[in-house]
């Protein structure tokens, strides 16, 4: 399923190490409830979400798991506990909810990009955790604002009720779901094809019944805001699933669904016919597979600094990801702290704003300026530069690793706050797609303005060497003890034991809440990435932006005769 251009080396390094551990993780994740659900599911006629997926997707053709690492660190294992994880040593005490329960992906079917959604019956019966309607609402985000189909592979027992209360109401609880098939439907004309491949059960079943097709397969699947038990303690009817709304009932009684097929393979190659039949506009973005990067990917274990504090060359780094390390740089001489420039990635034109993370000398002879922080006139530059490539609608691609804005009277007095926020509206509202990169640092402010979550980017990955968050652990030591260590200093005094271990645990806790894999588990990145799968990842990710040219901002965007 993914394409890679070539194979590290088996040589130690911070990164590499972090990649590694990756892989053992994603390894756990991708067998879901694990070996004996899967067999269930097999006894049960039925394929798994990932085997139904790999049956729909074109083959050889790369494909992104969009929230893999969602909650694996967050839900005990045990059967029917409530209790969440946080906070525990542990690792064995959790891992209870593989990827929420739902498997969320971009890809290609009948060679058009697609996202695709599907219940993973082997976690918990597909219930949905409060992070499973996260990842369902990501999801259909990335449908809206790209204009791409949405398919639903449905099988699902509901809601995981002993979480409901986190799962039903709010804003962005379950009805959201139903709110976005809603817009897609009416306003946004975006494709939804539904297969009900298991159970699709009360409130989940409006899911398919608004989208534009659903499909149900003869014998394994059930639609209806009741089962038979429901209906028996309610009307005290008796009835059983499959006469009740199975898939002959909603086919040829009650006309809800459309088709009915035998089998999940059947209903998988459907939905590749119902594909392949939908209108493609006439100037679909092409790439181009078979442009190289500079340098190959193996090169970035070796840019990338084993201390993360420690600086490196960013456009060693550039050459590892855009085609034949070709960069078109915009302002090249001025506020070198940041780069900008176009370039193609596989073919496609993007704008990259890029973080320098060496030191900068002074072209006017004063103090050199430190890489990874915005200065006033670097946050003037990109402000320009994200203006002009919005106006030519070329994709911007922010690779990312900033410390933040520059502190200081220095700073304040040349205006910082009035340029920083001129970056921020620049980027907040350019028109065109952005997609983020984390390699290092995504730290304080400097994060929002280089395209942080909160600002709707259309995807956002980051590395293993990611590290998210306000501050560094150290900074934090500071922040909350530097005024009882200055007092202790002025007094001649070190600091206690207490104060040692209470210090020593605010930097480990800081470390833990850093890491890439914490905000994956989270939902503030769509996926962790490894070097050699980001070229692929960006391509795919350019490519199925692409597919809309209209505006890129919020989460989606209504039709301008409803405006």
């Amino acid at each position: 399923m993914k394409r890679t251009e070539d194979k590290p080396k088996q040589t130690s390094c911070r990164l590499r190490e972090l990649t590694a551990q990756l892989h053992q993780l994603e390894a756990k994740l991708l067998l879901g409830g694990g070996s004996e659900k899967i067999e269930k599911q097999h006894r049960q006629g039925k394929l798994t979400a990932r085997e139904r997926i790999d049956l729909l997707l074109d083959k050889n053709a790369y494909a992104q798991e969009i929230g893999l690492l969602v909650a694996y660190d967050q839900y005990k294992e045990t059967e029917g506990s409530k209790q969440k994880a946080e906070g525990r040593n542990k690792e064995e005490e959790v891992g209870g909810a593989p990827a929420a329960g739902v498997v969320t992906v971009v890809g290609c079917v009948e060679g058009r990009e697609v996202v695709v959604v599907a219940n993973d019956a082997t976690v918990k019966a597909g219930s949905w955790w409060p992070e499973t309607i996260r990842k369902i609402l990501r999801a259909q985000e990335i449908a809206m604002r790209c204009h791409v189909p949405i398919i639903y592979l449905v099988d699902s027992a509901g809601v995981n009720l002993p979480y409901q209360v986190s799962v039903f109401p709010g804003q962005y609880g379950a009805s959201r779901i139903f709110y976005y098939n809603s817009i897609m439907r009416r306003y946004l004309k975006v494709p939804q094809i539904s297969a009900v491949m298991g159970p699709c059960i009360a409130g989940g079943a409006y899911l398919p019944a608004l989208s534009d097709v659903i499909i149900m397969v003869e014998g394994t699947s059930f639609m209806g805001l009741g089962g038979a038990n429901l209906v028996k303690g309610a009307t005290g009817q008796t009835i059983d699933n499959e006469t009740l709304g199975g898939a002959l009932a909603h086919n040829e009684l009650s006309g809800v669904a459309h088709y009915r097929v035998q089998n999940d393979e059947a209903c998988i190659a459907k939905i590749r016919e119902f594909v392949s039949e939908l209108p493609v506009k006439s100037e679909r973005v092409s790439s181009t597979p078979s442009a190289k990067a500079k340098t190959p990917a193996e090169k970035i274990y070796e840019v990338i600094p084993e201390d993360h504090r420690q600086p490196y060359n960013m456009r060693e780094l550039l050459d590892c990801l855009l085609d034949e390390g070709q960069l078109d740089e915009f302002q090249a001489d001025y506020a070198r702290e940041i780069i900008t420039g176009h370039a193609r990635i596989r073919g496609i034109q993007v704008g990259i704003i890029a973080n320098h993370r060496g030191m900068v000398k002074s072209p006017a002879g004063g103090p050199p300026r430190f890489g990874g922080i915005i200065y006033t006139e670097s946050a003037e530059k990109v402000a320009y530069f994200i203006e002009t490539c919005s106006r030519h609608q070329t994709p911007l691609l922010f690779v990312q690793d900033v410390s933040g804005f520059m502190v200081g009277p220095e700073a304040e007095h040349s205006g910082i706050i009035r340029a920083g926020a001129q970056f921020v509206e620049a980027m907040a509202t350019a028109l065109v797609p952005k997609i983020v990169l984390t390699v290092n640092h995504a730290s304080g402010a400097g994060y929002y303005a280089m395209a942080g979550q909160g600002f709707d980017p259309d995807f956002i990955f980051s590395w293993p060497t990611g590290r998210m968050g306000v501050m560094e652990g150290d900074s934090a030591v500071q922040a909350v003890f530097g005024s009882q260590l200055e007092k202790l200093r002025a007094k001649g005094e070190e600091p206690s034991l207490e104060l040692e271990q209470e210090m020593n645990r605010v930097r480990a806790n800081y470390e833990k809440e850093l890491d890439a894999k914490y905000a994956a588990a989270r939902g503030f990145v769509d996926a962790v990435i490894t070097p050699e799968e980001t070229r692929d990842t960006l391509e795919l990710s350019l490519r199925t932006s692409l597919n809309y040219d209209g505006p890129h901002i919020g989460q989606f965007v209504l039709p301008p005769s409803l405006v």
